[in-house]
Protein backbone atom coordinates (compact mmCIF):
# COMPACT_ATOMS: atom_id res chain seq x y z
CA UNK A 1 0.00 0.00 0.00
CA UNK A 2 1.41 3.43 -0.84
CA UNK A 3 0.68 6.70 0.91
CA UNK A 4 0.78 10.30 -0.09
CA UNK A 5 0.90 13.62 1.70
CA UNK A 6 -2.52 15.21 2.08
CA UNK A 7 -1.02 18.63 1.55
CA UNK A 8 1.42 18.34 -1.35
CA UNK A 9 0.57 14.88 -2.71
CA UNK A 10 4.10 13.42 -2.54
CA UNK A 11 3.97 9.58 -2.44
CA UNK A 12 5.57 7.68 0.46
CA UNK A 13 6.15 3.97 0.98
CA UNK A 14 5.08 4.04 4.67
CA UNK A 15 2.47 5.95 6.63
CA UNK A 16 5.08 7.82 8.70
CA UNK A 17 4.49 11.59 8.64
CA UNK A 18 5.69 14.25 8.57
CA UNK A 19 6.12 14.65 4.80
CA UNK A 20 9.80 15.01 3.94
CA UNK A 21 8.87 17.48 1.23
CA UNK A 22 6.51 19.97 2.89
CA UNK A 23 6.55 18.88 6.57
CA UNK A 24 2.75 18.23 6.68
CA UNK A 25 1.81 15.73 9.37
CA UNK A 26 -0.99 13.78 7.74
CA UNK A 27 -0.95 11.10 5.00
CA UNK A 28 -3.74 9.48 3.08
CA UNK A 29 -3.89 6.22 1.12
CA UNK A 30 -2.78 6.53 -2.48
CA UNK A 31 -5.41 4.63 -4.46
CA UNK A 32 -4.11 3.39 -7.78
CA UNK A 33 -6.81 3.36 -10.38
CA UNK A 34 -6.63 0.81 -13.17
CA UNK A 35 -7.08 2.36 -16.59
CA UNK A 36 -10.36 1.67 -18.25
CA UNK A 37 -9.93 -0.46 -21.38
CA UNK A 38 -12.85 -0.22 -23.68
CA UNK A 39 -13.61 -2.67 -26.47
CA UNK A 40 -14.86 -1.03 -29.59
CA UNK A 41 -17.44 -2.99 -31.47
CA UNK A 42 -16.83 -2.35 -35.12
CA UNK A 43 -19.99 -4.15 -36.07
CA UNK A 44 -20.47 -6.72 -38.78
CA UNK A 45 -17.94 -6.56 -41.59
CA UNK A 46 -19.20 -7.00 -45.14
CA UNK A 47 -17.65 -7.69 -48.50
CA UNK A 48 -19.17 -7.65 -51.94
CA UNK A 49 -18.78 -10.71 -54.17
CA UNK A 50 -19.21 -10.68 -57.93
CA UNK A 51 -22.18 -12.84 -58.88
CA UNK A 52 -20.44 -13.90 -62.12
CA UNK A 53 -16.84 -14.80 -61.16
CA UNK A 54 -16.79 -14.74 -57.35
CA UNK A 55 -14.18 -11.98 -57.02
CA UNK A 56 -14.29 -10.28 -53.60
CA UNK A 57 -14.47 -6.48 -53.31
CA UNK A 58 -14.11 -4.31 -50.23
CA UNK A 59 -16.68 -1.81 -51.49
CA UNK A 60 -19.92 -2.00 -53.43
CA UNK A 61 -18.42 -0.37 -56.48
CA UNK A 62 -19.46 -2.26 -59.64
CA UNK A 63 -18.52 -3.34 -62.21
CA UNK A 64 -16.32 -6.28 -61.09
CA UNK A 65 -12.62 -5.47 -61.44
CA UNK A 66 -11.94 -8.96 -62.80
CA UNK A 67 -14.72 -9.82 -65.23
CA UNK A 68 -16.68 -6.57 -65.51
CA UNK A 69 -19.87 -8.12 -64.10
CA UNK A 70 -22.43 -5.53 -63.01
CA UNK A 71 -23.81 -7.34 -59.92
CA UNK A 72 -21.97 -7.38 -56.58
CA UNK A 73 -23.68 -9.27 -53.74
CA UNK A 74 -23.24 -8.14 -50.13
CA UNK A 75 -21.88 -10.93 -47.92
CA UNK A 76 -20.81 -10.99 -44.29
CA UNK A 77 -17.04 -11.32 -43.89
CA UNK A 78 -16.12 -14.70 -42.40
CA UNK A 79 -12.79 -15.60 -40.87
CA UNK A 80 -13.28 -19.33 -40.49
CA UNK A 81 -10.17 -21.27 -41.53
CA UNK A 82 -7.92 -18.22 -41.47
CA UNK A 83 -5.64 -19.97 -38.93
CA UNK A 84 -5.06 -22.78 -41.43
CA UNK A 85 -4.22 -20.31 -44.18
CA UNK A 86 -1.65 -18.56 -41.95
CA UNK A 87 0.12 -21.76 -40.95
CA UNK A 88 3.60 -21.90 -42.55
CA UNK A 89 4.29 -25.09 -44.55
CA UNK A 90 7.02 -27.41 -43.33
CA UNK A 91 10.35 -27.60 -45.15
CA UNK A 92 9.36 -31.02 -46.46
CA UNK A 93 6.20 -29.64 -48.05
CA UNK A 94 8.21 -26.85 -49.68
CA UNK A 95 10.89 -29.22 -50.98
CA UNK A 96 8.53 -31.98 -52.14
CA UNK A 97 8.10 -30.69 -55.75
CA UNK A 98 11.90 -30.55 -56.10
CA UNK A 99 12.70 -34.01 -54.73
CA UNK A 100 13.06 -35.61 -58.21
CA UNK A 101 15.61 -32.95 -59.19
CA UNK A 102 17.51 -33.50 -55.93
CA UNK A 103 17.55 -37.23 -56.64
CA UNK A 104 19.00 -36.67 -60.13
CA UNK A 105 21.71 -34.34 -58.79
CA UNK A 106 22.59 -36.86 -56.10
CA UNK A 107 22.84 -39.67 -58.66
CA UNK A 108 25.12 -37.58 -60.89
CA UNK A 109 27.39 -36.80 -57.93
CA UNK A 110 27.60 -40.52 -57.08
CA UNK A 111 28.45 -41.40 -60.69
CA UNK A 112 31.23 -38.80 -60.78
CA UNK A 113 32.58 -39.86 -57.38
CA UNK A 114 32.63 -43.52 -58.39
CA UNK A 115 34.39 -42.73 -61.66
CA UNK A 116 31.59 -44.28 -63.72
CA UNK A 117 31.09 -40.96 -65.52
CA UNK A 118 34.29 -38.97 -66.20
CA UNK A 119 34.41 -35.28 -65.34
CA UNK A 120 35.46 -34.56 -68.90
CA UNK A 121 31.86 -34.90 -70.05
CA UNK A 122 31.13 -31.62 -68.24
CA UNK A 123 32.18 -28.57 -70.33
CA UNK A 124 35.13 -26.82 -68.75
CA UNK A 125 35.88 -29.71 -66.36
CA UNK A 126 38.49 -32.41 -66.99
CA UNK A 127 39.79 -30.86 -70.22
CA UNK A 128 42.10 -27.83 -69.80
CA UNK A 129 41.36 -24.99 -72.21
CA UNK A 130 44.17 -24.38 -74.73
CA UNK A 131 45.94 -21.01 -74.83
CA UNK A 132 44.74 -18.37 -77.27
CA UNK A 133 46.58 -18.95 -80.53
CA UNK A 134 46.66 -16.78 -83.66
CA UNK A 135 44.75 -18.03 -86.66
CA UNK A 136 41.61 -20.12 -86.68
CA UNK A 137 40.79 -23.13 -84.49
CA UNK A 138 37.17 -23.75 -85.46
CA UNK A 139 36.17 -22.02 -88.73
CA UNK A 140 38.65 -21.08 -91.46
CA UNK A 141 37.14 -19.36 -94.46
CA UNK A 142 33.99 -21.35 -95.10
CA UNK A 143 35.39 -24.60 -93.70
CA UNK A 144 34.33 -26.19 -90.41
CA UNK A 145 37.55 -27.56 -88.95
CA UNK A 146 35.72 -29.86 -86.52
CA UNK A 147 34.03 -31.49 -89.50
CA UNK A 148 37.44 -31.83 -91.19
CA UNK A 149 38.76 -33.65 -88.11
CA UNK A 150 35.80 -36.03 -88.13
CA UNK A 151 36.22 -36.78 -91.84
CA UNK A 152 39.96 -37.41 -91.40
CA UNK A 153 39.08 -40.05 -88.81
CA UNK A 154 36.61 -41.65 -91.25
CA UNK A 155 39.25 -41.79 -93.99
CA UNK A 156 41.83 -43.36 -91.70
CA UNK A 157 39.30 -45.94 -90.59
CA UNK A 158 38.69 -46.85 -94.22
CA UNK A 159 42.43 -47.51 -94.68
CA UNK A 160 42.76 -49.81 -91.68
CA UNK A 161 42.54 -53.57 -91.89
CA UNK A 162 39.77 -55.48 -90.13
CA UNK A 163 40.45 -55.61 -86.40
CA UNK A 164 42.55 -52.43 -86.37
CA UNK A 165 39.65 -49.98 -86.08
CA UNK A 166 39.92 -47.05 -83.65
CA UNK A 167 37.36 -45.02 -81.76
CA UNK A 168 37.59 -41.24 -81.82
CA UNK A 169 38.55 -40.13 -78.31
CA UNK A 170 37.64 -36.63 -77.11
CA UNK A 171 40.39 -36.68 -74.47
CA UNK A 172 43.06 -37.31 -77.09
CA UNK A 173 41.52 -34.64 -79.31
CA UNK A 174 41.57 -32.16 -76.40
CA UNK A 175 45.24 -32.84 -75.75
CA UNK A 176 46.02 -32.50 -79.49
CA UNK A 177 44.21 -29.13 -79.57
CA UNK A 178 46.20 -27.87 -76.57
CA UNK A 179 49.55 -28.95 -78.04
CA UNK A 180 48.65 -27.52 -81.43
CA UNK A 181 47.80 -24.14 -79.85
CA UNK A 182 51.14 -24.13 -77.99
CA UNK A 183 53.06 -24.83 -81.20
CA UNK A 184 51.16 -22.15 -83.13
CA UNK A 185 51.83 -19.54 -80.43
CA UNK A 186 55.53 -20.40 -80.49
CA UNK A 187 55.65 -20.26 -84.30
CA UNK A 188 53.82 -16.98 -84.90
CA UNK A 189 54.45 -14.92 -81.75
CA UNK A 190 57.13 -14.13 -79.20
CA UNK A 191 54.89 -15.23 -76.32
CA UNK A 192 55.69 -18.18 -74.09
CA UNK A 193 52.56 -20.41 -73.91
CA UNK A 194 54.19 -22.81 -71.47
CA UNK A 195 54.09 -26.58 -71.70
CA UNK A 196 50.90 -28.60 -72.21
CA UNK A 197 49.47 -30.31 -69.11
CA UNK A 198 50.05 -34.06 -68.80
CA UNK A 199 47.95 -36.15 -71.13
CA UNK A 200 46.15 -37.71 -68.16
CA UNK A 201 44.47 -34.39 -67.29
CA UNK A 202 42.40 -34.67 -70.49
CA UNK A 203 40.91 -38.02 -69.40
CA UNK A 204 41.96 -39.92 -72.54
CA UNK A 205 41.43 -43.61 -73.18
CA UNK A 206 45.11 -44.27 -72.38
CA UNK A 207 48.11 -43.02 -70.39
CA UNK A 208 51.12 -41.09 -71.62
CA UNK A 209 53.41 -44.13 -71.76
CA UNK A 210 51.28 -45.84 -74.37
CA UNK A 211 50.40 -42.82 -76.50
CA UNK A 212 51.54 -41.73 -79.93
CA UNK A 213 51.53 -37.91 -80.19
CA UNK A 214 52.92 -36.29 -83.34
CA UNK A 215 52.61 -32.83 -84.94
CA UNK A 216 52.42 -32.29 -88.70
CA UNK A 217 53.51 -28.79 -89.70
CA UNK A 218 52.00 -27.35 -92.89
CA UNK A 219 50.55 -30.67 -94.02
CA UNK A 220 48.57 -29.43 -97.02
CA UNK A 221 47.98 -26.51 -99.36
CA UNK A 222 47.02 -23.12 -97.89
CA UNK A 223 43.43 -23.09 -96.73
CA UNK A 224 42.28 -20.94 -99.67
CA UNK A 225 43.00 -23.86 -102.00
CA UNK A 226 40.12 -25.93 -100.57
CA UNK A 227 36.49 -25.58 -101.56
CA UNK A 228 35.08 -27.95 -98.94
CA UNK A 229 35.91 -29.97 -95.83
CA UNK A 230 36.17 -33.25 -97.75
CA UNK A 231 39.04 -32.05 -99.94
CA UNK A 232 41.04 -30.82 -96.94
CA UNK A 233 40.31 -34.06 -95.04
CA UNK A 234 41.69 -36.05 -98.00
CA UNK A 235 45.00 -34.19 -97.88
CA UNK A 236 45.34 -34.32 -94.09
CA UNK A 237 44.67 -38.09 -94.03
CA UNK A 238 47.15 -38.64 -96.86
CA UNK A 239 49.82 -36.60 -95.04
CA UNK A 240 49.31 -38.61 -91.84
CA UNK A 241 49.63 -41.94 -93.67
CA UNK A 242 52.74 -40.76 -95.54
CA UNK A 243 54.47 -39.43 -92.41
CA UNK A 244 57.28 -41.20 -90.56
CA UNK A 245 54.77 -42.45 -88.01
CA UNK A 246 52.27 -43.58 -90.66
CA UNK A 247 52.50 -47.20 -89.49
CA UNK A 248 51.30 -46.12 -86.06
CA UNK A 249 48.37 -44.35 -87.69
CA UNK A 250 47.21 -47.66 -89.15
CA UNK A 251 47.99 -50.28 -86.48
CA UNK A 252 48.88 -50.74 -82.85
CA UNK A 253 46.39 -48.47 -81.10
CA UNK A 254 42.71 -48.51 -80.22
CA UNK A 255 41.77 -44.81 -80.05
CA UNK A 256 42.78 -41.57 -81.74
CA UNK A 257 42.13 -37.85 -81.74
CA UNK A 258 43.48 -34.93 -83.75
CA UNK A 259 43.31 -31.18 -84.09
CA UNK A 260 43.40 -29.01 -87.21
CA UNK A 261 44.48 -25.38 -86.81
CA UNK A 262 44.90 -22.80 -89.57
CA UNK A 263 47.69 -20.29 -88.95
CA UNK A 264 47.56 -16.56 -89.75
CA UNK A 265 49.07 -17.17 -93.21
CA UNK A 266 46.54 -19.85 -94.10
CA UNK A 267 48.88 -22.78 -93.45
CA UNK A 268 47.25 -25.91 -92.04
CA UNK A 269 48.78 -27.43 -88.89
CA UNK A 270 47.76 -30.77 -87.40
CA UNK A 271 48.53 -32.64 -84.18
CA UNK A 272 47.63 -36.33 -84.10
CA UNK A 273 47.36 -38.47 -80.95
CA UNK A 274 46.61 -42.18 -80.52
CA UNK A 275 46.64 -44.76 -77.75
Amino acid sequence: MKWRCEWCGKPHEENEPPCDSCGHGSFEEAIVQEPDIETVDTGTQYIWICADCGRQHMRNNPPCSRCGGPDLEQTEQEYAGIEDELDAPSWLEVAKPYLPAFAVVGLVIVLFAAGIVPLSVVPGIGSPAPPDAPGEASIAGDLDLALVESEVHDRLEAERAAGDGREYDDGLAGFAAYLNAVLVVEEYTDDDPGSPPPLGEFDPACTGDTALVEPLWTVAEPIDAYDDEAALADDVAAALLASEFGEGVLTGYGAEGLDVHVGPGGNVHVVYAAC
